[in-house]
């Protein structure tokens, strides 16, 4: 079937575009860590205001992720893995996605603070404000520490669940903080390892680029031994217990041992082989931070049983 075109021969923005704009893979993250921490909060909250909350920090999210599109579309256009977006693919106009980012923003925020409370939705709004204008406009084209600082915009969803129930922070939500913030350079930077030259083409400053493979091979490993202790010592929290402690120890260990193999590497074995650990270390980041959060609700779901907690 051919694509459907607009009078002046474009393709026309279909409902699967604007859903691309939202970053549906990312935006998963955000829903899942963010309605974890909405479940372990010591506060119950209405099943209905709960959902309807998720909902919207899933929309803020979003809209983030809509933003980011806008502002990166340049970028994406030069870069393979990004070429096919709604905005360099020419089937929406930058400016239809910054309105839509916009609106979504605004909507998002101002639903998220009638329906929970208003810390809530002035913490979603300041999450939106540090991806789109700290993050995406600001540190990702001007510091190889660009994934370090940004992190925390992905690292603000816990915090936000958290303070839906709670009207507040506390050690627990910033320690679901602080083991996003810090799982968020080495992912993504063992993402940049096998990216090859997507990254340079585009001008963007990862540390690949910037200080080389070597540097960001030892960047890794450091990074995985500086989160091994965050992790593990949530296990010790009101939201821990020894289901999550067991889990952390055993996926951190594994973590290490993924960093410890990727800087051992050489560029040469590891272009021989067409970067298999690098690629098995990313793949095993993306397990490792939800089972972590999972093992947090499993504690949670246990409690009223007799199970859960210490």
């Amino acid at each position: 079937m051919s694509d459907i075109r607009s009078f002046d021969g474009a393709p026309e923005a279909g409902i699967r575009d604007y859903f691309a704009l939202l970053k549906p893979r990312v935006m998963s993250l955000v829903v899942f860590t963010a309605f974890v921490g909405l479940l372990v909060a010591p506060q119950s909250v209405n099943p209905v205001v709960g959902l309807a909350s998720i909902f919207f920090i899933a929309l803020g999210g979003g809209a983030s992720g809509a933003l980011n599109m806008w502002w990166d579309a340049d970028i994406d256009a030069v870069m393979t893995r990004t070429q096919s977006r709604p905005i360099p693919a020419g089937r929406v106009t930058p400016g239809e996605a910054m309105w839509f980012g916009l609106t979504l923003s605004v909507l998002s925020v101002v639903m998220l603070g009638v329906t929970a409370n208003w810390f809530a939705g002035a913490f979603l709004a300041f999450t939106i404000f540090f991806y789109v204008v700290i993050y995406s406009m600001w540190l990702k084209r001007s510091t190889p520490q660009n994934i370090v600082i940004g992190g925390a915009a992905g690292a603000f969803p816990p915090m936000i669940g958290w303070a839906v129930a709670t009207g507040g922070v506390s050690i627990e939500s910033i320690l679901m903080f602080a083991i996003v913030f810090m799982w968020t350079p080495p992912h993504f930077w063992a993402l940049a390892l096998f990216m090859k030259s997507d990254y340079s083409k585009a001008k963007v400053p990862m540390l690949t680029v910037t200080h080389g493979r070597r540097v960001t091979r030892a960047h890794v490993l450091v990074y995985t031994l500086l989160l091994a202790p965050l992790a593990v010592g949530a296990a010790f929290t009101s939201i821990g217990g020894p289901i999550y402690l067991t889990v952390a120890v055993v996926l951190n260990a594994l973590f290490i041992w993924g960093g410890w193999c990727i800087w051992r590497r050489d560029e040469t074995a590891a272009e021989a082989d067409s970067y298999k650990i690098e690629k098995k270390v990313f793949g095993f980041s993306l397990m490792y931070l939800f089972l972590h959060f999972g093992a947090f609700l499993a504690e949670a779901a246990l409690k009223p049983w007799g199970f859960g907690g210490w």
